[in-house]
């Protein structure tokens, strides 16, 4: 990515140019990025090619003012942060399912970003409702932050009894914890940008993925809150936990929802399966 890239970037978010790379900056930039990039899985069901390329990505979040899934999130957020002057290694995570079972290999792509003044943080702009801020990678304490009660945690041995694929407890993988209860597991093991393609194509083919099966369109609002567009049912949520829920009768006006509430200009409205 080069400045002028860079530079697009930041003002798509609505974040200045930063001096030093600094763990203030990272958290400012998770929150300007999860307030004003969605995390929608629009493509599967219009047809669109999922490519992930930093370039392509950049076309798409930046260019084309969309946001998109982990992959696609994490993946551009990662190249905007090296651009930046930050350390940024790209791992794998399996999400558990309603189960307690985790998923695939490269189910997830999360961020270990490094900053200049020693922070080492996990950042993640992909998940959906996450933590508004970076968490402090190697904290096996309580987390506090606007999206709930977090812990990162050394991993037990999962359904199957299974441990870790780190083998010692330096290396071991990690579990990501939101009030108690598992999201998923990180492994430490550094990674790149296309080792992530097959789990994006199962994700964006299978019928045995939740993306290839519902639709959502989803991001932060100023007052900590967070707006969700699945199908046709719009979805307010506040800070303090209060729901509002609205059905939207026709097709003018989920576009209309998608333009006003979500910056994304659509010619026609998203089915599940509608790509088929």
């Amino acid at each position: 990515m080069n400045s002028a890239q860079a530079d697009a970037y930041l003002r798509r978010i609505g974040a200045q140019h930063p001096a030093w790379p600094t763990s203030d900056v990272l958290r400012e930039l998770q929150l300007c990025h999860l307030r004003t990039v969605p995390f929608e899985n629009l493509s599967i069901h219009l047809g669109e090619e999922i490519v992930l390329e930093e370039k392509r990505l950049l076309d798409k979040v930046v260019g084309a003012r969309r946001g998109g899934f982990c992959y696609e999130l994490n993946g551009a957020f990662g190249a905007l942060l090296g651009a930046l002057g930050f350390d940024v290694t790209f791992l794998a995570a399996r999400v558990y399912g309603d189960d307690g079972k985790p998923g695939i290999p490269y189910d997830h792509l999360a961020l270990r970003v490094r900053t200049v003044d020693g922070g080492d943080w996990l950042a993640d702009v992909g998940f959906g409702a996450h933590s508004h801020y970076p968490l402090a990678f190697m904290e096996r304490g309580e987390q506090r932050d606007p999206g709930g009660l977090f812990r990162v945690v050394e991993s037990g041995p999962d359904a199957a009894g299974v441990r870790g694929a780190g083998g010692s407890r330096e290396h071991e993988d990690l579990d990501v914890l939101l009030g108690g209860r598992r999201q998923y597991r990180l492994e430490v093991r550094p990674r790149v940008l296309g080792d992530f393609v097959a789990g994006a194509w199962w994700h964006g083919t299978s019928p045995l993925s939740h993306f290839t099966r519902s639709l959502v369109c989803s991001r932060v609002t100023e007052d900590g809150g967070r707006i969700t567009l699945s199908g046709r049912k719009f979805t307010v949520s506040t800070a303090d936990g209060t729901k509002e829920v609205s059905e939207l009768a026709t097709d003018d006006e989920v576009l209309a929802t998608y333009r006003e509430r979500f910056g994304i200009e659509l010619d026609r409205v998203p089915e599940v399966g509608g790509a088929r």
